[in-house]
């Protein structure tokens, strides 16, 4: 009698008790699906794919179930619409996505007043997260690779004048701020900021760049939003022979996404970034990496720097479900979770500042070079390890 009723007890246990913290949750998901520059979310939106597939046994009993919404074009006006439906009609416990900060910005006000949990695994504009405590991101601030890069710059490759051209909205007027403020700090001197306009389709960049080779300065650094943008840049820069006149292109990781550096023409070869990842990296982690996406996607598909924050910002994601029970109810909850929390990633070793919300990750000098099988490739020239946002260091501009 007694072990059947210490039976029934667990029965009861397990019948009544036993799956109270199985959770199906809802994340919403905000990706440019449409439209010229529908590659970037495409990246990010196979990364959350590939980590569930990996790690969905990871949950337990819980389970996660994305609900996809597209971004729309990089004005901020869609995302805020999609947000808000994913919000009220399809009661999502999570946020994530965010390609354009001018999405980010938008959606800021409306996460802080229903105190949603924001995830961001792309917009770079630094004082994005300044806008509201329910904000971390994952992926980098436009500080992370442009002000070491003018470090760099002035210091390594031996760029005393530099001109800067940028797409003419948040994260380009981030980027060449950054740029201008390490490498003048290092002694070096920009003689021109070129606006490439507003984005959208890429731009014809040939008068542009051509008034920069005029100028000849030393390093032209360039920043664009990835993608067809910068198969755009290195296609005008190799038609106007700027390297044979001196003119040394550089940049963030933004100019070679490794999807597009595998069909760029040899006038890449010379290129400079700083990156916080490139699928050439030689780690056992990436090399599993690079291995599980060409399984997933075929060998002509690549992963960027945008599928490596995908990766991480997902597994960020599952942290928070699996240290919280499945129980995402309380959105400040959720963000105290991530504050200082390490992680081996794809980039390396990466931690969420519990000051900033912002990520810590190693970012790199790289260079473009020509490898024994005729690809392009990277060669890593100097790393920078746990790379801090600089702009809410130096509390420059709305940083803070």
């Amino acid at each position: 009698m007694k072990i059947a009723g210490a039976f029934a007890v667990a029965l009861l246990a397990f019948c009544c008790f036993g799956t109270a913290d199985a959770e199906t949750i809802k994340v919403g998901v905000v990706l440019p699906y449409s439209g010229p520059m529908s590659d970037l979310g495409n990246q990010i939106d196979k990364a959350f794919g590939l980590y569930i597939k990996l790690h969905a046994k990871d949950l337990g009993d819980n389970k996660i179930e994305l609900i996809k919404r597209d971004e729309g074009p990089p004005s901020g006006a869609n995302a805020r619409t999609v947000v808000t439906e994913l919000i009220t009609n399809d009661k999502v416990k999570l946020l994530t996505g965010f390609v354009f900060s001018p999405s980010a910005i938008a959606v800021a006000p409306l996460v802080t007043q229903v105190k949603m949990p924001m995830i961001i695994a792309n917009a770079g504009t630094a004082w994005i997260t300044d806008l509201s405590p329910y904000i971390v991101r994952f992926s980098f601030s436009m500080w992370d690779p442009a002000y070491p890069m003018g470090t760099y710059a002035a210091t390594k490759l031996g760029c005393k004048t530099a001109a800067a051209g940028f797409t003419d909205f948040p994260p380009g007027q981030d980027s060449t701020l950054a740029f201008k403020t390490a490498f003048e700090k290092a002694g070096g001197k920009v003689v021109d900021e070129v606006r490439f306009g507003p984005p959208g389709p890429v731009p014809d960049f040939t008068p542009f760049f051509q008034r920069v080779k005029d100028e000849h300065p030393d390093c032209f650094y360039v920043f664009v939003p990835s993608g067809a943008h910068a198969a755009g840049v290195m296609k005008t820069y190799g038609d106007l022979n700027m390297r044979q006149a001196g003119v040394r292109l550089i940049g963030p990781m933004d100019l070679i996404p490794d999807y597009e550096l595998a069909h760029m023409s040899d006038a890449a070869i010379g290129l400079v970034v700083m990156a916080s990842y490139s699928d050439d990296l030689d780690t056992a982690g990436n090399q599993e990496f690079v291995k599980a996406w060409h399984d997933a996607y075929g060998p002509n598909s690549y992963p960027d720097f945008m599928s490596a924050a995908g990766m991480d910002t997902m597994a960020g994601i599952f942290h928070v479900i699996n240290t919280l029970h499945g129980n995402l109810d309380d959105g400040a909850k959720v963000i105290d979770t991530l504050k200082g929390w390490k992680h081996e990633g794809v980039r390396g070793p990466i931690e969420i500042d519990p000051q900033t919300r912002d990520v810590i990750q190693p970012e790199r000098a790289e260079e473009v070079v020509k490898k024994p099988d005729g690809k392009l490739g990277i060669k890593v020239l100097e790393t920078y390890p746990a790379v801090k946002d600089e702009c809410k260091v130096l509390k420059l501009g709305r940083c803070r």
